[in-house]
Protein backbone atom coordinates (compact mmCIF):
# COMPACT_ATOMS: atom_id res chain seq x y z
CA UNK A 1 0.00 0.00 0.00
CA UNK A 2 1.35 3.64 -1.18
CA UNK A 3 1.57 5.85 1.55
CA UNK A 4 -0.42 8.93 0.19
CA UNK A 5 1.39 12.62 0.84
CA UNK A 6 -0.91 14.62 -1.80
CA UNK A 7 -4.30 14.30 -3.28
CA UNK A 8 -6.37 16.29 -5.64
CA UNK A 9 -9.01 15.65 -8.60
CA UNK A 10 -11.73 17.43 -10.90
CA UNK A 11 -13.77 20.34 -9.44
CA UNK A 12 -17.12 18.23 -9.23
CA UNK A 13 -14.73 14.92 -7.44
CA UNK A 14 -16.25 11.85 -9.99
CA UNK A 15 -12.16 11.66 -10.82
CA UNK A 16 -9.72 11.89 -7.40
CA UNK A 17 -6.00 10.76 -7.73
CA UNK A 18 -3.57 10.50 -4.16
CA UNK A 19 0.52 10.28 -5.11
CA UNK A 20 3.53 10.02 -2.58
CA UNK A 21 5.58 13.02 -1.96
CA UNK A 22 9.19 13.53 -1.86
CA UNK A 23 11.46 15.57 -4.44
CA UNK A 24 8.38 16.15 -6.89
CA UNK A 25 9.64 19.02 -9.91
CA UNK A 26 7.01 21.35 -10.77
CA UNK A 27 7.22 23.21 -14.28
CA UNK A 28 5.04 25.58 -16.41
CA UNK A 29 4.50 24.43 -19.96
CA UNK A 30 4.14 26.83 -22.68
CA UNK A 31 3.24 24.52 -25.01
CA UNK A 32 0.25 25.54 -27.61
CA UNK A 33 -1.87 21.91 -26.73
CA UNK A 34 -1.87 22.35 -22.84
CA UNK A 35 -3.08 26.00 -23.70
CA UNK A 36 -5.69 24.65 -26.17
CA UNK A 37 -6.78 22.12 -23.98
CA UNK A 38 -6.83 23.46 -20.90
CA UNK A 39 -7.85 27.27 -22.24
CA UNK A 40 -5.67 29.25 -20.38
CA UNK A 41 -1.95 30.80 -21.32
CA UNK A 42 -0.07 28.02 -19.88
CA UNK A 43 -0.55 25.29 -17.96
CA UNK A 44 1.39 24.24 -14.15
CA UNK A 45 2.21 20.49 -13.43
CA UNK A 46 4.12 18.28 -11.59
CA UNK A 47 6.35 15.10 -12.38
CA UNK A 48 5.13 12.50 -10.24
CA UNK A 49 6.79 8.85 -10.86
CA UNK A 50 4.39 6.52 -12.47
CA UNK A 51 4.53 4.19 -9.58
CA UNK A 52 3.53 6.82 -6.60
CA UNK A 53 0.41 7.62 -8.55
CA UNK A 54 -2.85 5.82 -8.37
CA UNK A 55 -6.65 7.24 -9.40
CA UNK A 56 -8.59 7.12 -5.98
CA UNK A 57 -11.85 7.51 -7.59
CA UNK A 58 -13.57 7.66 -10.68
CA UNK A 59 -11.58 7.12 -14.23
CA UNK A 60 -10.93 9.52 -16.44
CA UNK A 61 -11.54 10.03 -19.83
CA UNK A 62 -8.84 10.24 -22.31
CA UNK A 63 -7.62 12.34 -24.92
CA UNK A 64 -5.04 10.98 -27.39
CA UNK A 65 -3.60 14.99 -28.26
CA UNK A 66 -0.04 13.81 -29.91
CA UNK A 67 1.41 10.74 -31.25
CA UNK A 68 3.03 10.41 -28.49
CA UNK A 69 0.70 11.95 -25.71
CA UNK A 70 -2.41 11.35 -23.50
CA UNK A 71 -4.22 13.65 -21.56
CA UNK A 72 -7.11 12.70 -18.68
CA UNK A 73 -9.55 14.44 -17.37
CA UNK A 74 -12.85 14.19 -15.66
CA UNK A 75 -16.06 13.64 -18.58
CA UNK A 76 -18.51 15.49 -16.40
CA UNK A 77 -16.93 18.96 -15.49
CA UNK A 78 -14.15 18.59 -18.25
CA UNK A 79 -11.16 19.32 -15.22
CA UNK A 80 -7.77 17.95 -16.80
CA UNK A 81 -5.95 16.31 -14.12
CA UNK A 82 -3.04 13.93 -15.92
CA UNK A 83 -1.11 13.52 -19.08
CA UNK A 84 1.67 10.51 -19.87
CA UNK A 85 3.64 10.92 -22.80
CA UNK A 86 5.53 7.59 -24.40
CA UNK A 87 8.64 8.92 -24.42
CA UNK A 88 9.11 9.06 -20.81
CA UNK A 89 6.69 6.29 -19.56
CA UNK A 90 8.37 6.62 -15.65
CA UNK A 91 6.46 9.42 -14.89
CA UNK A 92 3.05 11.34 -14.67
CA UNK A 93 2.36 14.69 -15.10
CA UNK A 94 -0.12 16.00 -12.75
CA UNK A 95 -2.19 19.61 -13.29
CA UNK A 96 -0.83 21.60 -10.30
CA UNK A 97 -4.20 23.94 -10.03
CA UNK A 98 -5.78 20.39 -9.70
CA UNK A 99 -4.52 19.50 -6.56
CA UNK A 100 -6.10 19.85 -2.79
CA UNK A 101 -3.07 21.81 -2.07
CA UNK A 102 -1.46 23.38 -5.15
CA UNK A 103 1.03 25.94 -2.75
CA UNK A 104 2.57 23.09 -1.47
CA UNK A 105 4.66 23.40 -4.94
CA UNK A 106 5.83 26.08 -7.18
CA UNK A 107 6.66 25.84 -10.54
CA UNK A 108 10.91 26.08 -10.86
CA UNK A 109 11.05 25.96 -14.98
CA UNK A 110 9.29 26.43 -17.79
CA UNK A 111 8.92 24.18 -21.06
CA UNK A 112 8.13 25.22 -24.43
CA UNK A 113 9.22 28.58 -23.83
CA UNK A 114 9.42 28.74 -27.64
CA UNK A 115 5.36 29.07 -27.73
CA UNK A 116 5.02 31.45 -24.94
CA UNK A 117 2.63 34.22 -25.40
CA UNK A 118 4.32 37.63 -25.08
CA UNK A 119 2.32 38.79 -22.64
CA UNK A 120 3.17 36.45 -19.85
CA UNK A 121 6.09 36.34 -17.83
CA UNK A 122 8.33 33.02 -16.87
CA UNK A 123 9.38 31.56 -13.64
CA UNK A 124 11.97 33.16 -14.36
CA UNK A 125 11.70 36.68 -15.13
CA UNK A 126 11.49 36.65 -19.13
CA UNK A 127 9.07 38.41 -20.87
Amino acid sequence: MMKVNYEGGCFCGAVRYAFKGGNIPCADCHCTMCRRTSGAPYVSWLVVPVNDFSYTRGVPKQLQSSADGTRFFCSDCGTHVACTNKTHPEIVDITLGSMDTPEAFTPTFSVFEDTRLPFVTTVSGKR
